[in-house]
């Protein structure tokens, strides 16, 4: 369902990613007490592995940091989206409650310190998607955002046939967001040059776990993307 393309192999020959199908599921607003129970456990263990002022300095963070500022993109004002959510919890602001989900795959997110994006399968238009380099000029519109960005050309994006439905690894488009009426959701945990593949593959699982537990659903295998 994802592709990695020519450019970004030869760019990045050790980028990986983990892909893993989970069908029939059904996304509520709502968050199951054992759901707010793992999350509120998962705070707690952030905080007490993590400080603020030392967390651009752990391995991974660093990892996903290096990679932007390869990329030619601040990693200090646009975050891959792990950090971003350790820094929220980490700075005493409410883990983020979008849908049983969104919530779901947040967790693993947080737990594993690898960013994760999440698709409806049926929003996305065409046979694949595929990770390749922004074309300049491109226009995409993040969730939340108000109007689009153009973007330079230099961003890693993940694209269906009428565009970037990701910004990597840190923004996911609207138009193909999770929504209650989503039944068929592809979870990506995304890498980066010295990520490995057992890493990626645990957060994928984990994620894909989550999900199914929380929102039913049948999960497929998870599936290494070089």
């Amino acid at each position: 369902m994802i592709t990695i393309s020519e450019g970004v192999r030869a760019s990045f020959p050790t980028l990986r990613l983990a892909i893993v199908l989970i069908s029939g599921v059904k996304v509520a607003r709502s968050r199951d007490p054992e759901l707010q129970a793992l999350i509120e456990d998962a705070i707690r263990w952030a905080r007490s592995s993590f400080q603020l002022a030392t967390l651009k300095d752990v391995p991974i963070i660093r990892a996903y940091r290096d990679f932007f500022w390869r990329l030619g993109i601040d990693p200090t004002k646009e975050r891959p989206s792990a950090e971003a959510l350790l820094r929220r919890v980490l700075s005493g602001k409410p883990f983020p409650a979008i849908s049983n989900l969104v919530d779901a795959y947040n967790l693993a997110s947080l737990r594993t310190c690898v960013p994760i994006a999440t698709f409806d399968v049926d929003a996305i238009v065409g046979q694949a998607a595929e990770l390749r380099f922004a074309r300049r000029g491109e226009r995409f519109l993040g969730i939340g955002m108000p109007r689009p960005l153009i973007l330079s050309g230099r961003e890693l994006v993940i694209a269906d046939a009428e565009g970037p439905i990701a910004i990597y690894p840190y923004r996911d488009a609207d138009r193909t967001k999770v929504t209650e009426r989503t039944r068929r959701a592809l979870v990506v945990a995304c890498g980066a040059p010295g990520i490995s593949e057992r890493r990626l593959v645990e957060a994928a699982e984990l994620a894909a776990d989550y999900i199914a537990r929380f929102c039913g659903g049948e999960r497929g295998e998870v599936k290494v993307i070089r």
